[in-house]
């Protein structure tokens, strides 16, 4: 029996019944566009006839080389039919056409990324018929000329900038500012100059047989699955490649057919802001690719409420009715022709980070959707978007002083982008990916053939188009800033540059552009990071506490950096890395002294004026994080890190030895002398230090059992801090982390030395501190003998760079600026390791670590303390393991919060 390709728009429940009911898998089969008009046959709403055909026939014609499946194309035709005794009229017919639009359809939305070809069905002897049923012979060959062009663009490759052009040279000749006011002769010269242009670029007259448009048109939509954009938006959006697009055809209905006749765009909440109030862009006289093209500018969807109360009144209530229904804000699509309404097209709409989280607290608070649901509607990333630097508003109040101000436009999507001006997409990836510039790309208006560009760009800037135009939709899916639609501006392609009143920008000059107010400044603006003050933020991550079993600690050196990541929700401190505060001006001297004195007088000396610095430091981290554990690991790196470069010393001994043979006096050849025997000596010192592979050499552990005054110092310091705050009635939970253990007995000899410094000053002070000993697990052996580790540690923290480093064997610093990124474009690795936890190998080793430990001591505190903490793909793996916490830049701490909640949520079962 031959498999069924197709399926008509009233046959939703055949198609329940094919796939099994479930409404993903419906979205699965028939594309979301196409379920969706389905379901809005089904509901009773306007919506023209058509079928759909499947996104199995897709699948089958790319796997079979081009061929179209069996029995594809008689059911194409079988449902054609049934759509001609729909609506009465015949495909192909002259004396009453039935026209209609292909149009593609994959489960999840990619705007404008796959071919969309309208009014099929038109030739030279429909249209003479239509013109005769309708009287308009200037509608019938604006419909057509956009049937040759669109087919010509879409079908057979052609670039769309030649049609244009003729249309341009058409208003010129006709002394006409608009398209919209051609005549009719206008149209029909366009129409042949069209078709003319179609046979010298493709070597073949346009088809006539109106079977033939369909079935090319077909198999263009099947296509561009795999052409160029639809692959980039799926990358970046990470939609898997083998799903497939469905076609939907679709019986047409008129927008240009004169002025009752309308096409628009509409989101039934503000997509910037989330604002509950429905926003969109129409034309009337117009087909839908006018609106989302951006070519000609449009009208706020406002103004048709006064234009034609009656049509936009049904449309409110239907787009009220269709985000019931789905319980989510909708990007509807809309034609009024002679003054009936007809719906395209809904689907969940594009929507900005900001926009995103307002719309999920509003709509669970009215009860649309659960707070469960609230908390998984946000993705981690876009709670990363309210992070992004802004312009500091002193930067841009002092621009305006400056008349830096170039122009303002539409407010798209939020966030503050500073790039030099690129004027095509190619040149955008160019300079982002390769020359590692910041870059704004400028068009006109975007198209999907530009997403690459605008992927790869900090930000866009378009001068046409409006708030659901191709720009903005892209922009606000992918969180680049945008600001469209700005008038005043005059870009020229071809001289690469565009021009403001007087102010000439070149391809390559610096740009400022908020999304946030649609202001674009000339040069480049200083930015600063937000605080997370946004009130619905606040309360969706509220939400998802609920919800998740994940610790979220921050890493902090320094008390401002505690104060803020307990400010957005940390819960502790997983890595306080005491080397940093040894880099500070005060200090370094003192750590050099240590380093450099063969004299153990003097080294303690060193050490004992180091000690009230780092008592102040850990003071000021215990005061912060009150109530909360803070783990502190000792010094970590080798010492030849605190020590000048030596190729560095060796410059400026030249540099020194050179001066000394130019020296006058005794005076200058004295101090000379003097700085030469100092640089002589921290040289030496360096070089005895240094060792062929640090990263692997006397660090951590070993330099605490190498040097034991050293770590002896940093605990002192840690117990005097805490006891001085605990005074203060400052409840206080220090975690002493010693560093890169391999074996078992390092941390034997290293703790129990150490430990007896913590009880001395205990005792020294009359103060009973509540404390643990832990170790960090980031070399594979430790992993591997956890079991062992964890009779001496009462927790475990995995260092995820260095345990990544040490099982691949690979320095981190090396890969990523060199073969890293080839093999992952070459798909070798599927993801940076240093990015995303290697599940595979560095989580299984995690794995057995937290299963041996905790063979021990059932209750061991787990964590990782990486930058992996704020990824969220590392949390839900983390999640998935047991671990007690993750720990992160108090930046990420926000991310890492919902990414733990999504980790719960996503295990618990669907009902």
């Amino acid at each position: 029996m031959t498999q069924q390709w197709v399926y008509r728009f009233d046959e939703l429940d055949a198609v329940e019944e094919t796939v099994g009911g479930s409404w993903e898998d419906v979205r699965s089969f028939l594309g979301g566009k196409g379920a969706n008009l389905f379901e809005m046959v089904r509901l009773g709403i306007p919506v023209p006839p058509g079928y759909t055909v499947t996104t199995q026939a897709c699948n089958a014609y790319l796997a079979g080389g081009g061929a179209v499946p069996e029995g594809m194309w008689e059911q194409m035709i079988a449902a054609l039919e049934s759509m001609e005794e729909s609506t009465g009229k015949k495909f192909g017919d002259p004396d009453n056409p039935l026209l209609v639009s292909c149009r593609s359809g994959a489960k999840f939305s990619m705007p404008g990324m796959m071919d969309t070809v309208l009014n099929i069905g038109l030739n030279d002897e429909t249209a003479q018929g239509l013109t005769k049923l309708t009287g308009d012979e200037r509608f019938v060959y604006d419909a057509y000329r956009r049937l040759v062009q669109m087919f010509g663009s879409v079908v057979m490759g052609m670039p769309d900038e030649i049609f244009e052009e003729v249309i341009t040279a058409a208003c010129r000749k006709a002394g006409v500012q608009s398209d919209t006011e051609l005549p009719a002769e206008s149209w029909k010269t366009i129409t042949k100059d069209f078709k003319d242009l179609f046979r010298h670029y493709t070597h073949h007259r346009f088809p006539l047989v109106v079977r033939e448009q369909l079935k090319l048109a077909t198999e263009a939509v099947f296509k561009s699955w795999n052409g160029k954009r639809a692959v980039d938006y799926r990358k970046a959006a990470g939609i898997p490649d083998n799903l497939g697009t469905a076609v939907n055809i679709v019986a047409m209905v008129f927008g240009n057919m004169g002025n009752e006749c309308a096409t628009g765009v509409a989101l039934t909440r503000n997509g910037t802001t989330g604002e509950k109030r429905i926003e969109g862009d129409y034309l009337t006289n117009a087909q839908g690719e006018d609106v989302v093209a951006g070519i000609r500018l449009t009208k706020d969807l406002k103004e048709l409420q006064v234009e034609m109360p009656s049509a936009y009144a049904e449309f409110e209530q239907i787009a009220q009715r269709l985000e019931r229904h789905y319980r989510d804000m909708q990007d509807v699509e809309f034609t009024i022709e002679n003054g009936k309404l007809w719906m395209l097209q809904t689907r969940d709409g594009k929507r900005s980070a900001q926009a995103a989280v307002r719309i999920a607290v509003d709509m669970a608070e009215e009860g649309l959707i659960s707070k469960k649901e609230a908390v998984l509607r946000v993705s981690p990333e876009q709670v990363d978007f309210f992070l992004h630097p802004q312009f500091h508003p002193d930067a841009t109040k002092a621009a305006k002083i400056a008349g830096r101000l170039l122009a303002s436009g539409l407010n798209v999507s939020p966030g503050a982008a500073i790039g030099v001006a690129a004027f095509d997409a190619d040149l955008a990836e160019t300079w982002a990916k390769k020359e590692n510039k910041q870059v704004i790309m400028v068009r006109p208006e975007t198209k999907p053939d530009d997403v690459h560009g605008m992927l790869a760009a900090e930000g866009i800037l378009t001068s046409r188009g409006g708030r659901t135009s191709h720009a903005a939709l892209v922009a606000r899916q992918f969180g680049k800033p945008a600001v469209v639609g700005v008038a005043a501006l005059s870009i020229e392609i071809a001289k690469r540059q565009m021009q403001v009143g007087d102010t000439v920008i070149n391809e390559g000059d610096w740009l400022s552009i908020d999304g946030t107010t649609g202001e674009v400044f000339t040069g480049k603006l200083e930015t600063m990071v937000p605080d997370i003050k946004d009130p619905n933020l606040i309360k969706l991550l509220s939400w998802a506490d609920e919800f998740r079993r994940l610790g979220v600690w921050a890493n902090a050196d320094y008390p401002a950096d505690a104060r803020r990541a307990r400010e957005y929700g940390a819960e502790g401190i997983g890595l306080c890395r005491t080397e940093h505060m040894f880099f500070e001006t005060d200090r370094l001297p003192l750590v050099q002294k240590m380093i450099m004195t063969d004299l153990p007088v003097e080294q303690k000396e060193a050490l004992q004026a180091l000690l009230p610095f780092q008592r102040e430091d850990f003071a000021g981290l215990f005061r912060a994080m009150d109530g909360l554990p803070v783990i502190i690991r000792l010094i970590d790196p080798p010492l030849h890190e605190f020590l000048p470069d030596p190729m560095e010393l060796l410059h400026e001994l030249a540099d020194l030895k050179i001066r000394l043979q130019h020296a006058t006096s005794l005076a200058e050849i004295d101090e000379l002398l003097q700085q030469v025997k100092t640089r002589e000596t921290v040289l030496k010192r360096a070089e005895t230090l240094r060792e062929a592979n640090p990263m692997l050499g006397l660090r951590g552990v070993r330099l605490g059992i190498f040097i034991p005054e050293l770590t002896a110092m940093q605990v002192r310091a840690i117990f005097e801090a805490a006891c001085e705050v605990a005074r203060e009635d400052v409840s206080v939970h220090p975690e002493v982390m010693i560093p890169l253990t391999s074996h078992v007995n390092e941390l034997k000899v290293q703790r129990s030395a150490l430990e007896v410094v913590a009880k001395e000053v205990m005792q020294e002070n009359g103060v009973e501190i509540d404390y643990k000993f832990g170790t960090m697990i980031e070399i594979p052996r430790a992993a591997l003998t956890a079991d062992q580790i964890a009779e001496h540690a009462e927790f475990f923290s995995f260092g995820t760079n260095d345990l990544t480093q040490t099982t691949f064997g690979i320095s981190r610093d090396d890969a990523e600026a060199g073969f890293l990124i080839d093999y992952m474009e070459k798909q070798i690795l599927p993801n940076n390791p240093f990015a995303t936890i290697d599940e595979d190998g560095v989580g299984k080793l995690m794995a057995m670590a937290v299963q041996g430990g905790r063979s021990i001591n059932p209750d061991l505190e787990c964590g990782i303390c990486g930058e992996h903490g704020g990824d969220p793909e590392s949390v839900k793996l983390c999640h998935r393991m047991g671990l007690s916490y993750v720990s992160c830049s108090p930046f990420r701490v926000p991310i890492a919060r919902l990414a733990a909640a999504h980790a719960a949520l996503e295990e618990m079962p669907k009902k």
